[in-house]
């Protein structure tokens, strides 16, 4: 990988940490004691700062500084959290996003003025929360990640002799920055007495992995002196950039020992007898007694193997708290391993284009089987059938490759609605629920502006002011909710509010008022709903920077639209409004249900198909082209295919209806002739057919023939519609 792919990396994984410290930031105006979310927040900080130091991008370096600077206060408990501090870290947050897009975008330009003065503001306010006075960075004592189990807490650990403990890791780049880390020890030597030190050699990888200008040391020491904290953590001024340096006084309590350990590199398998050494909770020779106590017993006739935890707590060589704290975080270092071999890193567009060839490979494979069934030879379709086997296994393989869960996306609109609440003077809150929802990450890019549009609206049109909500009896704080689940193939992402609901006379009244429908016009109450999706139409009276223009809900729709999605809205007038979005789960491959009509052959999405029947004729007809028939005491209405599609071919020797069901509603489709099961490759249609009707997409068959993908939403609707409007009976 050359250093343009690296960097590459880093701007993906610092937009990543920028979406987790916006979260955590979120979280904690709910629980602003959460220590793990803290440390969270501090560790985020320091892995975007430490990752652009390597890349030499001073202005996130300098900037993230300060950030961490506060964070490294507010752990140590010098500065607690509020409304306000939160609120300059998001500000924060999204300049570190400015100055990552300048870098990847604009890079060896200089930063525009306007960026810059708002840096420094930001820098400024940070500072002022700690009193003007920057905080030395990592090498200040942390709050506590767990509170104390026991007395014992307040009591000095160690060797009692009065030593500083020193818990040193350099920067793997530091020689190649032309630093020595011993001339740093060196130093330290001339301001007192080390009188124990402990090199580390748990961070050396493999040695065919080994660069030899990195510092894969570690040290912990033990040293003697009375200088001040400031003045032994400045003798590492020079190393702090990527470095973790960490100081502990002495006498220190087991709370700071149980910090320390908190704070050791999870990347890095650590024995636990080792990470009690390097935090200095024990000595290396307590150590080796604890280690050759477990030997003697091991080697006992009834001996077994005790862990080394054990011993030392039983023989009071390290108290109890930190052994058990150690386990905690030698488990955690092996979780992060663990994580780590299970994800790779893969470009989107190889994703893509990987699915693209599997798409060729399944139409050659169609071809290839059909050929097969032709030839008539028994061995050649018994080996072309076990190739189409292992098609579509790749297939479905190479298609899972491509999904995601829709967590993330939720996850962005926490700080949507945190800012437009502000803005709006509203109260709301915003639950989530369906995030391990897994669809193709193509649709779900695409799919994040119209939720945006749909979260906003119902913040700004749903949600009341706080006396409309207390005069109606409801909580002082809205709420939005996003859910999503799958549903018969689909994905379905609903988008929610506790608010007012839709006015349908005021809907309908704008409506005449647009010239969007005539004057006493019969509506149902969908069809007045639904009017909201018309281009340009607005019921607010007031024009604000989030509505009452006429965009959006037209774009919505027409966005969702063309990902061959329908969208549906239910309210309740004083109660609240949901609108539904149903989505295909992937746009590339499914698994179709060929049919043909006349000459022409349809393929019907296979997770819509309910059952095949037989046409009989107990049908009563209703309009040209839809009828009922009786389906086991259920009335289905149907649609004949070769009515809507004026098919002028031959017919079939007997009619069938293939049911197909959509949210919840369902309708029969009268075909010629069923063909069976058929992996489909989607085929967009082109712009001259963009507005064609019941159609969301082409596919080739095996014969090299055209086959129409059917938009079974599209045509349950348009059979539901002419229900309404001309019922009729149904006969027996």
């Amino acid at each position: 990988m050359n250093l343009d792919e690296v960097l590459a990396t880093f701007f993906v994984e610092c937009k990543e940490l920028r979406g987790e410290i916006e979260n955590l930031l979120l979280h904690l105006e709910s629980a602003p004691d959460d220590a793990d979310a803290i440390n969270g927040l501090f560790r985020a900080a320091h892995t975007i700062k430490g990752s652009a130091g390597l890349f030499g991008l001073e202005d996130v370096v300098a900037f993230t500084h300060a950030m961490e600077s506060l964070l490294d206060a507010v752990r140590g408990g010098q500065v607690p959290v509020d409304g306000e501090m939160i609120a300059l870290l998001l500000e924060s947050c999204d300049h570190v996003g400015d100055l990552a897009d300048h870098a990847e975008l604009r890079a060896g330009e200089s930063l525009e003025h306007s960026v810059q003065t708002r840096g420094e503001g930001l820098k400024q306010r940070l500072r002022a929360y700690i009193g003007g006075k920057p905080t030395a960075g990592t090498a200040v004592s942390v709050k506590p990640a767990m509170p104390d189990s026991d007395q014992r807490s307040g009591e000095p650990v160690g060797n009692g002799n009065g030593d500083w403990h020193l818990s040193l890791r350099f920067d793997k780049e530091i020689l190649k920055n032309g630093m020595e880390p011993l001339s740093f020890i060196r130093y330290l030597a001339t301001m007192g007495t080390i009188n124990h030190l402990v090199t580390l050699l748990d961070g050396i990888p493999e040695i065919d992995d080994m660069d030899p200008e990195c510092c894969y040391l570690g040290f912990e020491i033990s040293f003697n002196t009375d200088a001040d904290k400031d003045t032994i953590a400045n003798v590492f001024e020079f190393a702090r950039e990527g470095s973790v340096i960490r100081i502990l006084p002495p006498h220190s309590k087991i709370s700071d020992y149980l910090e320390l350990i908190q704070t050791l590199d999870p990347d890095n398998h650590i024995r636990l007898g080792e990470m009690l050494t390097a935090c200095g909770a024990m000595t290396a020779v307590e150590l080796e007694e604890g280690l050759r106590t477990q030997r003697e017993r091991e080697e006992r006739p009834e001996g077994r193997r005790e862990p080394l935890g054990e011993i030392l707590a039983e023989q009071r060589l390290a108290p109890k708290e930190t052994v058990d704290a150690a386990l905690a975080k030698q488990k955690e270092m092996r979780e992060s391993k663990a994580r780590e071999i299970q994800y790779i890193r893969v470009q989107a567009d190889k994703l893509d284009h990987l699915i693209n060839l599997v798409g060729e490979l399944v139409i050659a494979g169609a071809s290839a089987h059909l050929l097969a069934r032709q030839s008539r030879q028994t061995r050649v379709q018994e080996a072309t059938s076990l190739v189409s086997s292992l098609v579509e296994d790749i297939r479905d393989s190479a298609l899972r490759l491509r999904m995601v869960e829709i967590g993330e996306t939720f996850n962005r609109f926490r700080r949507v609605v945190h800012d437009v609440s502000q803005e709006l003077g509203k109260a709301i809150d915003l639950e989530i629920s369906g995030a391990e929802t897994e669809l193709d990450k193509t649709v779900v890019e695409k799919i994040s502006d119209p939720i945006m549009h749909l979260v906003r609206n119902a913040m700004d049109h749903g949600i009341e002011p706080l006396e409309v909500r207390r005069a109606r009896g409801k909580p002082d704080k809205g709420t939005v909710r996003l859910n999503a689940y799958h549903d018969s193939g689909m994905i379905v992402i609903e988008v929610a509010d506790d608010g007012g609901g839709l006015n349908r006379e005021r809907i309908y009244a704008k409506a005449i008022e647009r010239g969007v429908i005539a004057p006493g016009q019969t509506l149902t109450d969908n069809e007045i709903v639904n009017l909201i999706f018309e281009p340009g139409f607005s019921t607010s009276e007031h024009v604000t920077n989030l509505s009452g223009r006429g965009v959006g809900m037209d774009v919505v729709k027409r966005n969702i639209t063309a990902l061959r999605g329908s969208v549906e809205i239910a309210s309740r007038e004083g109660e609240g409004s949901k609108v539904c979005i149903r989505l295909p789960l992937t746009l590339a491959i499914i698994d179709g249900f060929l049919v043909r009509v006349g000459d022409t052959f349809f393929v019907v999405p296979l997770d819509m198909v309910v059952e095949c029947i037989e046409l009989r004729g107990q049908e009563t007809s209703v309009s040209c082209e839809s009828s009922y028939i009786n389906l086991r005491d259920e009335a289905l209405p149907y649609l004949r295919l070769r009515d809507i599609f004026r098919e002028q071919g031959r017919r079939g020797r007997r009619e069938n209806i293939v049911v197909v069901q959509h949210a919840g509603n369902k309708a029969g489709l009268v075909v010629d002739e069923l063909q069976g099961e058929f992996q489909t490759v989607i085929k967009p249609l082109g712009k001259v057919f963009s507005r064609l009707q019941g159609i969301s997409g082409s596919t080739i068959l095996g014969s090299g023939e055209v086959a129409l993908i059917l938009d079974v939403p599209g045509l349950i609707h348009r059979t539901l519609s002419r229900m309404e409007k001309a019922p009729g009976q149904l006969s027996h």
